[in-house]
């Protein structure tokens, strides 16, 4: 689950076509789309024992101190987020707290795939709201076209819940799509960090989740909400703090650096395949057709709004001097508005 936002140079009118990934950047992709499926996988498994407050508090709190750790290593500075404490609130809050809060709680109720389907509608929320609170995002054609698409997938996935629980409550499917909306104020809201490094933003957030997250988890849990009495479910808890937050934001820096923030979007694709695989394998989980269908509207719709499978059609169609000029113009267009796509899960 991505939870913050990269921010990038801003495009300029010399961006070229969207850069090639090497046979080591699709590695780091298919990793961190497994990484982020596995961790609706793991939180699936571990709210049946300990509490969702408490599972987020031990998320944020294992990532964070990963992430220190992180950049001692790197040898970079920590005083840009302390020189913030206000923002990093803000960010804290709609990129972690709520999001992982209400993606827990919906769980304990429906599978990983189904959430991980849900959070699949991240990017076309950060559309509508960049749309709306900010004065340089403006819709496309294809924007709107993607976003047409994604709410009709949204409205078949969430259809049948009104009028019964089929694989779930109403309250726990809109607990994911809030976790969503939340992720995509919070993606507008980072836009103001571009001057603090991805790795400090990330370590930041996580940190100040972790201190809000403390007296939450005292209040309102009980000791047997908080420690498991099983010892694997430790263990999971331990990969999704490592491995599914702190290293996936450390693969994501990565794949930033070396692919660009476009080919990196292109995780929100893979998150609900394997979320959906490692529910089938391991959980037992069943979609059904209605399900599949609003998967599959969903996942078209972000390739709409990526437009590069359809940019290519039309190169095939156009010629090559067609083409060249469409890479330019949409690569162009693209910059402007993926380079704050959030990692959530």
């Amino acid at each position: 689950m991505r939870g913050f936002a990269i921010p990038t140079r801003p495009a300029s009118s010399h961006v070229n076509a969207v850069r090639a990934m090497s046979a080591r950047d699709w590695s780091r992709l298919l990793l961190l789309g497994a990484l982020w499926g596995g961790s609706f996988f793991l939180g699936r498994i571990a709210v049946s024992e300990i509490s969702p407050l408490a599972l987020v508090f031990y998320r944020v709190t294992i990532a964070a101190l990963a992430l220190h750790l992180w950049l001692r290593i790197r040898d970079l500075s920590f005083a840009p987020a302390l020189a913030r404490p206000a923002g990093f609130l803000g960010l804290a809050l709609l990129n972690n707290v709520i999001p992982f809060s209400l993606i827990f709680a919906g769980q304990t109720e429906i599978g990983a795939g189904l959430a991980s389907i849900f959070y699949a509608t991240t990017p076309l929320w950060t559309i509508l709201v960049a749309t709306m609170l900010t004065k340089d995002e403006r819709l496309s054609l294809a924007a709107l076209a993607g976003i047409a698409l994604g709410i009709g997938g949204a409205s078949v996935l969430i259809g049948p819940g009104l009028l019964s629980d089929l694989d779930g409550p109403l309250w726990a499917k809109l607990a994911v799509i809030g976790a969503s909306i939340s992720y995509a104020f919070g993606v507008v809201l980072a836009r103001r960090f571009r001057a603090i490094g991805a790795e400090v933003i990330a370590t930041g957030q996580l940190t100040v989740s972790s201190l809000l997250m403390l007296p939450v988890v005292v209040i309102f849990c009980t000791p047997q909400d908080i420690i498991p009495i099983n010892g694997t479910t430790w263990l999971e808890i331990a990969v999704l703090g490592l491995l599914c937050t702190a290293l996936a934001f450390i693969l994501y820096f990565g794949l930033i650096a070396s692919a660009g923030a476009t080919n990196a979007s292109l995780v929100t694709l893979l998150v609900p395949v394997s979320a959906t695989l490692l529910g089938a394998v391991f959980l037992g989980e069943r979609l059904q057709m209605f399900e599949l269908t609003g998967m599959a509207l969903i996942l078209s719709s972000l390739i709409v709004i990526d437009g590069r499978l359809l940019r290519r059609l039309a190169a095939l169609a156009g010629g090559g001097h067609r083409a060249g000029e469409i890479r330019r113009m949409t690569a162009a267009q693209a910059a402007r508005r993926w380079p704050y796509a959030a990692s959530d899960i």
